[in-house]
């Protein structure tokens, strides 16, 4: 592609997505671009992670299976949308809000894409369904779920290691693996000709980050290769979608908590000392603007 064609896409894009970065509310689907959807879920009240979907020629590809309940939420605007099967839904990594709802999917006619990490994240942690010896991670949600009480897990079936491609001519959608951040499962959905990434928890927008299955240094470098992809427009799994600040704030968050974290180590504190101040750290971290949202306004 000539350079000054390239540019020309690049600013049309660009002044597209410009439009669409107002936030996005909470149960409402927003168009990102022709055939492409983001759905906020409602994280408050239900736990629901965000979806989104791309209408292909022939089928439909749904970013996030979501909680069974999430799943119920999205499906019928779907097909509001189309008429065209949901033949695959992609795990952007192991967590229940995200593919607890695959049977719910795999009903709707859906195989269930996930990176081969995924499967093995839930060997670890799903023991009864892979081991039968004591409750998991399923187990524990449905005594306080019923959604998930009421359906079962389903693994993925369709996996990959660095890459899969979904490609009709129109529409082109890689599923990548960057390496360890949320989980060591991570994948991502990117749109190479409209730009845009689906990023599962590896970014969200918003105080809705866990660590306990990942790695922040790793997760830092991570990131780093997402951001070379040079989005336009990012799809977190919670909170509303945004440009490319969205990945770059969420590398920020991380960089700036280490540094907090470093300060006090230099200063000779214990690994306890360090934890009891985290409120100190998150006070530090509200002030920067960039970051505030991601510490969240609680103690």
């Amino acid at each position: 592609m000539k350079p000054l064609l390239r540019s020309a896409q690049t600013l049309a894009l660009a002044s597209l997505f410009a439009a669409s970065l107002v936030r996005a509310e909470v149960n409402v689907v927003e168009k990102v671009a022709t055939d492409v959807y983001f759905h906020e879920g409602d994280i408050g009240r239900h736990g629901h992670c965000n979806n989104g979907w791309i209408i292909f020629s022939d089928y439909v590809l749904v970013i996030d299976a979501n909680f069974p309940s999430g799943a119920q939420v999205v499906l019928p605007k779907i097909k509001a949308l189309t008429d065209k099967p949901i033949k695959f839904a992609f795990d952007t990594h192991h967590h229940g809000d995200h593919a607890y709802g695959n049977q719910v999917m795999h009903e709707a006619g859906a195989t269930i894409v996930g990176h081969a990490g995924v499967l093995a994240e839930m060997k670890k942690y799903e023991t009864n369904y892979f081991t039968g010896k004591g409750p998991g991670r399923w187990e524990d949600a449905a005594k306080g779920r019923k959604d998930v009480a009421a359906s079962k897990l389903r693994p993925p079936s369709l996996l990959f290691e660095q890459k899969m491609a979904f490609d009709d001519g129109t529409h082109r959608v890689e599923l990548l693996h960057f390496g360890v951040a949320h989980t060591h499962g991570d994948g991502w959905a990117w749109l190479p000709k409209e730009r845009v990434v689906y990023t599962g928890d590896a970014c969200v927008n918003g105080p809705y980050n866990y660590v306990g299955d990942g790695n922040i240094h790793a997760w830092i470098k991570t990131l780093d290769h997402v951001i070379a992809l040079k989005p336009l427009k990012v799809c977190p799994a919670h909170g509303p979608s945004g440009g490319p600040e969205v990945l770059a704030n969420q590398q920020h968050y991380f960089k700036s908590l280490l540094a907090e974290v470093k300060k006090l180590k230099d200063a000779g504190k214990s690994a306890a000392e360090v934890q009891a101040a985290a409120n100190t750290i998150k006070e530090t971290l509200r002030k920067d603007e960039r970051i505030a949202h991601y510490a969240g306004t609680g103690k």
